[in-house]
């Protein structure tokens, strides 16, 4: 299922203004803020489709009647490019356990058209049964999330819930995770028609972990 919050109005949109505009872009400190913070109201959003237990506290005054949440997701990220956004998801989730998953595209020409993803470490906790949250700022072909969510369901066991939170989505992206893994929701501030012949999404932003974290080799 696909939540494109872009179809209501609200802050995210301001948030993903920031992070598309390449004149804000050349602040990394800025960019790496404008993930986090939408993260954080990214996070807000899917916390609304969670479970809760009905509970009761006492102020000063007289008890209170509350709501908690049943199960504190596991959040998991992609490194590197994932890390401000999942700090920001953190925040709001601030007793959850939390994965990590090291992923890339190993290039397999000089034109960069075609690519494998090398999964290289996956650091998680169980997993079986409970709510995952994964995070990663760019869904374009789909093939790293695939993978990710693969190689932590084969060793850490399957969730009974899946919200992959993303900034910028690709319609074919969103489709090829939704086709390996049905059962999956994905939450997206935006979503784009186009890759380009890369692979990258167009308009999109660009590349995240760079932006955030400077050019690598």
């Amino acid at each position: 299922m696909l939540h494109n919050l872009s179809h209501t109005p609200s802050i995210l949109g301001t948030f993903v203004a920031e992070l598309r505009d390449a004149t804000v872009q050349q602040d990394p400190m800025r960019f790496r803020f404008n993930l986090k913070r939408l993260g954080n109201a990214m996070a807000m959003e899917v916390s609304k489709s969670l479970a809760y237990v009905n509970g009761e506290v006492q102020t000063p005054l007289a008890p209170a009647p509350t709501q908690r949440l049943a199960n504190p997701p596991v959040l998991s990220t992609i490194l590197r490019a994932g890390l401000p956004m999942h700090e920001g998801v953190a925040e709001v989730f601030d007793r959850s356990e939390q994965a990590f998953v090291s992923a890339c595209r190993d290039y397999v020409d000089a034109a960069h058209s075609a690519f494998k993803i090398r999964i290289d470490a996956v650091s998680a906790p169980p997993l079986a049964g409970r709510v995952l949250f994964v995070t990663d700022p760019m869904l374009a072909t789909g093939e790293s999330l695939v993978q990710v969510l693969s190689s932590l369901f084969a060793s850490h066991g399957t969730p009974s819930e899946v919200h992959v939170l993303v900034a910028i989505a690709s319609e074919a992206g969103v489709e090829a995770v939704l086709k390996a893994h049905p059962n999956a929701r994905v939450w997206a501030a935006a979503v784009d028609a186009e890759l380009n012949a890369q692979g990258y999404i167009v308009p999109g932003l660009g590349d995240a972990g760079d932006l955030a974290f400077g050019s690598k080799m």
